[in-house]
């Protein structure tokens, strides 16, 4: 295992803020999962800077569920597809320009994990619109975002309460090493307190058609937070759509202004086949979630592919789902970069 790195501690903190950071960093690279009854969320996501193309068990083609609550109805080309679906859990995918290519799964809601922070983030871009290339705001971190960022139970980023950040990068960090106290602080700043952020959130999911979406927090923390695989895919869909959005979703790694820790994005997936994006998110009662997505070239254009896989091996560790839900989209990537040119070419 390679040593943590020497981390700076702020005025006053000395080497117990060092320990305390040194340890946390040597618990996400040895993965432990602390044994506690609280929910775990590890998550992230990253990787494309383009453009966005304008314009869903078993190995089958379409099926239960059929457009999946996207809006529209299973692209006819996807019958000739043969796609790996996941056996247990929900998935749901959709080609910008063409249409769904299906939806698995029963789509009752499930808890989604640290894939609620897709929402998080895109109510604050709407609310605080910013270029693709810019910083944004400037956003100081409050007392209760520090104190939060030494928790052992759930992931965070260390902030310094006083300090100024950018939005950019404090949605950065609540992306790409999921920070939970980064999404808190910014629901705070947003809104004045969490609870009006989340009211805010599931007004946004209404008015996007989310009909089995329901959030009770902004960090995925809480089991009654949950959705559908086909609510999960409207959204990032409408995600998507943002520059800026895209731009952080596809942040490799972060660094914490004041902590001299860079973050890894956790999506084995990203800068794979085409892969772009998206979250990650996981917990013992939510299993393994994973939205991504890819581009494909089809028919001679650039089409941006989205993926939702949701609930893969609850009830097991967050790394254990982490891995089934790594494993179920990369099996699906796969089969559409195989299959999708030529069916196109046919239809």
């Amino acid at each position: 295992m390679p040593a943590a790195p020497t981390i700076p501690a702020p005025p006053g903190r000395g080497a117990r803020f060092r320990h305390r950071i040194r340890f946390r960093l040597l618990l996400r690279r040895s993965v432990l999962v602390p044994l506690t009854a609280a929910v775990v969320l590890v998550a992230g996501t990253g990787g494309w800077y383009g453009w966005y193309a304008a314009g869903g068990g078993s190995r089958s083609t379409v099926g239960p569920g059929g457009d999946g609550g996207t809006g529209e109805g299973v692209a006819p080309l996807a019958r000739s597809l043969n796609l790996p679906w996941p056996r247990e859990g929900q998935a749901s995918v959709a080609v910008e320009g063409i249409g769904s290519l299906g939806t698995r799964g029963e789509q009752k809601p499930v808890p989604i994990a640290s894939v609620t922070k897709v929402m998080t983030a895109y109510v604050i871009l709407k609310d605080h619109p910013m270029r693709a290339d810019a910083p944004g705001v400037t956003v100081v971190a409050d007392q209760r975002a520090a104190d939060e960022s030494y928790s052992s139970v759930e992931t965070t980023a260390p902030v310094l309460a006083g300090r100024k950040y950018t939005q950019r990068r404090l949605l950065e960090l609540m992306m790409v090493p999921s920070g939970n106290n980064v999404a808190r602080l910014l629901a705070r700043w947003d809104a004045g307190d969490e609870k009006a952020f989340v009211a805010k959130m599931n007004r946004t999911a209404a008015g996007l058609g989310m009909r089995a979406t329901t959030y009770t927090g902004v960090s995925g923390m809480e089991t009654s937070t949950r959705s559908t695989a086909a609510d999960q895919l409207t959204l990032a869909r409408a995600a998507m759509k943002d520059p800026a959005f895209r731009r952080i979703v596809a942040t490799a790694s972060v660094t914490a202004p004041g902590a001299g820790v860079t973050f890894r994005n956790t999506n084995k997936l990203l800068g794979r086949d085409g892969v772009v994006g998206l979250k990650t998110g996981s917990s013992t009662p939510a299993g393994g979630n994973l939205v991504w997505a890819t581009r494909q070239k089809v028919a001679g254009a650039d089409r941006l592919v989205i993926g939702v896989v949701l609930h893969q091996r609850a009830g097991t560790s967050p790394t254990e789902g982490s891995a089934a839900a790594h494993e179920a989209s990369r099996a699906l990537i796969a089969a559409i970069r195989a299959e999708l040119p030529a069916a196109a070419n046919r239809a």
